[in-house]
């Protein structure tokens, strides 16, 4: 579980997060959406730890992370994975060197140990095949899912994606949906997703929280959102749909 409690976040006196509580379940995929400047990406940036709220309280299960000291706080992010909007991978490193870094930078396994792991993780997301393989030699798919490797080969209690499916064809977009949901489920992982995909919102979305001009504006299922009587929420959905409307006839 992780928990907000009366976040305000604000740059250069320009507030962007104006009192959001909001609570995301373990073992369940979280989805935060909304248009763009309504502040998403500074809650997902700040729940994760990127960004200090102003004021406010972020809780990760029992653990009040905005009181921990430094080390208490490094100890809780061993436990986190991130998914990066391009992937992050080292261009320089081959599959298995980038999902191998974390155990290199954060465990004192023996090289066995890690390399039965990496291994596990690159059959999970079905990658056995290509952890020889540079960044440059990956498709666009490829390179989301060895950024999923690397984000749960330290096995996380809780991971984080901003924006998994971008610049993904829509049925690559659903493998990697469906993918994320899977290991969450699978490992009982607090995810949360940081998107403007209505496709994921429909197909992964157990809990779906709607920011708009940087406040909490709905919150609901997937299931509820076909039903909301809430018209900021509504035109989101309507313009989201007439947009990957467009997409398609081009």
């Amino acid at each position: 579980m992780i928990k907000g409690e009366h976040i305000y976040k604000s740059f250069d006196g320009r507030t962007i997060l104006e009192d959001i509580s909001v609570e995301f379940e373990s073992g369940k995929t979280n989805l935060i959406i909304g248009r763009s400047g309504s502040g998403k990406t500074v809650l997902l940036k700040t729940l994760v730890g990127l960004h200090e709220p102003d004021s406010g309280s972020i809780f990760y299960d029992d653990k009040n992370y905005t009181s921990l000291s430094f080390a208490d706080r490094k100890a809780v992010r061993r436990e986190v994975g991130m998914i990066f909007q391009g992937g992050a991978l080292l261009d320089s490193s081959t599959v298995y060197e980038n999902v191998r870094l974390p155990l290199d930078m954060f465990t004192d396994k023996s090289s066995a140990e890690k390399d039965k792991r990496v291994k596990e993780c690159l059959a999970r997301v079905e990658l056995s095949h290509a952890g020889h393989l540079y960044p440059s030699e990956l498709s666009g798919g490829m390179i989301k899912r060895a950024a999923i490797a690397r984000a749960i080969v330290l096995n996380p209690k809780y991971l984080f994606c901003d924006e998994p499916n971008s610049g993904l064809d829509p049925q690559t977009s659903i493998v990697i949906d469906n993918l994320i949901h899977d290991i969450t489920v699978e490992y009982n992982i607090t995810t949360i997703i940081n998107t403007h995909d209505m496709n994921s919102v429909m197909e992964i979305g157990e809990k779906i929280v709607y920011i708009h001009q940087g406040k909490k504006w709905w919150e609901g299922t997937k299931e509820d959102i076909l039903h909301a009587d809430n018209k900021e929420l509504n035109d989101f959905v309507f313009a989201s749909a007439m947009a990957k409307r467009a997409k398609q006839v081009l």
